[in-house]
């Protein structure tokens, strides 16, 4: 069977929340011939399976369960006719833009793309990545596993559950499998702090009197066929375990809420440079990659806390590939982006400054290192500070955003810039 080839203009791989808000910003940019390839049997991401409200709170002003805020962007997609094709798996990117792609309906394809946008996600750290001790029996679940069972699938994993790590989806799944009927006995996590959004803590945990056991995690895995039971111990300041400290806990089910990894096999294959501190691709503030014409965006870029967010970004990039393709490159400043004290993974990594005014301001976000309070996040390049402002809390599980203005923008042509996390205020 022959290949089919495919010219297109702009190819988006995902119809999650971050491959459809693209689309729908170059569409409206006015790139007529798109196309958004997505792997589901439907759009809408890892949103179809939350089920929960607290979504689109800054996008929408309203509170949104996530199939009711995907549902929006799937809508106006159709009625922007822009085609999202579903079952349909990308099996590679070349440097040079092409990409092939395989589903039962049309067979091989291969598309040749003057700019690809990649917006494929992330996925959940499995246990393998962990080295956790014990046996392997069943009931040992991700917690986004667990959330697609109970609330697409109908089945309940099981009634005695343990958390390992609070990240976002761990917190829900722990509300969720309450009210579900199970008892949470505890959520463990390795670090002093938790890596989830503080209303989840308190709206998930504190009222259902779900304890938090900070500075711990799972030891020992117990059960043959399926899991016993666990042991929990507390780490130090290295993250060793501390003898004396192990406790058993019967339980039939773990969930493993252990970390986001942005699902970036596909940018390999396209040659994209990709970050060691966030795992995803290195960008310019114009969302492009190291590759010219590969543009990144959501959670396959970095992680994020919000879908507001991933919608805003994913946006900026749509309307950036659209005037790359409208209106072809134009001449800019470039000016470097650099980690500072007390912070990791700022995105961009890059900003491209027009020649001429600057008429609009951007955006950077990163995370701290760890939890700090009533610090100042300091912008500065080598010809002093530009920005300083006091934070009363910074913490890893919620992003920190600055914005900059045309003015800050202008102070760095010809500048590196560095962020950081500082105790004082600098002059």
């Amino acid at each position: 069977m022959s290949e089919k080839r495919i010219p297109v203009d702009l190819l988006i791989i995902g119809a999650g929340p971050a491959g459809l808000a693209a689309a729908i910003a170059a569409k409206r940019a006015g790139v007529m011939d798109l196309v958004v390839l997505e792997r589901e049997d439907v759009p809408g991401g890892i949103l179809n399976q939350c089920i929960h409200n607290g979504f689109g709170l800054h996008r929408f002003k309203e509170e949104l369960t996530g199939p009711e805020y995907a549902q929006r962007d799937i809508r106006e997609a159709r009625d922007l006719n822009i085609p999202v094709r579903c079952g349909t798996a990308v099996l590679s990117v070349s440097r040079g833009k092409q990409v092939t792609a395989v589903s039962r309906d049309r067979g091989i394809e291969v598309f040749q793309a003057r700019a690809i946008i990649l917006a494929m996600g992330c996925r959940e750290r499995p246990r393998g990545a962990l080295a956790i001790p014990g046996t392997r029996p069943s009931g040992i679940f991700s917690a986004g596993t667990a959330q697609k069972l109970v609330n697409m699938a109908g089945f309940m994993p099981g009634r005695r559950v343990v958390i390992l790590g609070s990240g976002d989806i761990g917190l829900i799944m722990a509300r969720r499998m309450t009210l579900q009927g199970a008892r949470v006995l505890c959520c463990a996590e390795l670090m002093p702090y938790s890596s989830g959004l503080n209303r989840n803590i308190v709206q998930c945990l504190q009222d259902y009197d779900i304890p938090l056991l900070l500075s711990h995690t799972v030891v020992d895995i117990r059960g043959r066929k399926r899991l016993e039971g666990v042991a929990i111990a507390r780490v130090d300041e290295s993250r060793q375990v501390i003898p004396g400290t192990e406790k058993q806990i019967s339980c039939d089910t773990l969930l493993l809420s252990v970390g986001l990894i942005p699902e970036n096999e596909l940018s390999l294959t396209a040659g994209v440079k990709l970050s060691p501190v966030t795992s995803g691709p290195v960008v310019n503030s114009r969302f492009e990659t190291s590759v010219p014409g590969i543009f990144s965006c959501g959670n396959v870029l970095h992680v994020h806390d919000l879908v507001d967010y991933v919608s805003r970004e994913s946006m900026q990039a749509g309307r950036a590939a659209a005037a790359l393709l409208t209106e072809g490159r134009q001449a800019a400043d470039r000016v470097a982006v650099r980690d500072g004290q007390g912070v990791r993974g700022t995105v961009p990594q890059r900003l491209e400054l027009p020649r001429g005014e600057i008429t609009e301001g951007m955006e950077l976000m990163f995370r701290p290192d760890r939890v700090y309070q009533n610090h100042f996040v300091t912008l500065r390049t080598g010809k002093g500070v530009l920005f300083s402002q006091r934070c009363l809390i910074l913490t890893p599980g919620e992003m920190a955003e600055v914005k900059l203005s045309p003015k800050m923008l202008e102070q760095m042509r010809g500048q590196e810039l560095t962020v950081e996390i500082r105790p004082d205020k600098q002059a």
